[in-house]
């Protein structure tokens, strides 16, 4: 029984989110963001670990 009344607290994908959008919108515009910084962190992460470029001599 308290699982039910939790699951009617919960905001439905429809019901108006942050900023304009819905809950739904919302949820996945998070999703998305957080993808898009794992790919940004990996490819940090690569960057890091490849070997430095040959610095020029001074003379």
């Amino acid at each position: 029984m308290a699982a039910l009344t939790l699951g009617a607290c919960e905001p439905s994908d429809n019901d108006p989110g942050p900023g304009g959008v819905t809950v739904g919108e919302a949820r996945q515009l998070d999703e998305a963001a957080q993808k898009i910084e794992a790919e940004h962190r990996d490819i940090r992460e690569l960057r890091d670990d490849a070997p430095a470029d040959k610095e020029e001599d001074p003379n």
